[in-house]
């Protein structure tokens, strides 16, 4: 089943096995790079994609994973974690911190543990889809299971 996924794809696919976590990673034809053409590829409303951002925040990464309907409120999440200033991630801090290229950053997978924060607004569906580890991969989760497999921190982030 998994002799088909890019190698990145495979990381996370173990990731998720580490927490029996059983959604299927699935190869998309065309790129998912954002939570729309996400949403549309697999049939769900944007509001459903958890869409993964890379910032930096106190000298090192932060994941948010927010809903695909959300914008972050960067200074609004600052004064929440009690952090100094939270910016965007460059795509080289990106593929440093993660292993994986911006649309395509999985909530796993990673080199090493990163900061994560799961955005509440994801609880009000009963299936959410993350990247995979590439711009052309996804997978279906639940809410908890993804506050498991990040350890996030669940809070308001728009």
């Amino acid at each position: 089943m998994t002799a088909h996924l890019p190698a990145r794809s495979l990381l996370v696919h173990d990731a998720l096995r580490a927490v029996d976590i059983t959604g299927e990673i699935v190869v998309l034809p065309d790129s998912a790079a954002t939570a729309a053409l996400a949403a549309a590829a697999v049939g769900v409303e944007v509001g459903a994609i958890a869409n993964s951002l890379v910032f930096w925040a106190d000298d090192a990464p932060l994941l948010v994973m927010t809903s695909g309907a959300h914008r972050v409120d960067t200074k609004a999440l600052a004064a929440r974690l009690g952090t100094g200033r939270i910016a965007r991630a460059t795509p080289e801090q990106v593929r440093e911190a993660t292993g994986q290229v911006i649309g395509g950053v999985a909530p796993a997978g990673h080199p090493a543990p990163i900061r994560t924060v799961v955005d509440e607004a994801l609880a009000a569906f009963p299936e959410i889809w993350a990247a995979g580890g590439t711009p052309h991969t996804v997978f279906p989760l639940t809410y908890d299971e993804l506050v498991r497999l990040t350890g996030g921190i669940v809070a308001q982030v728009d």
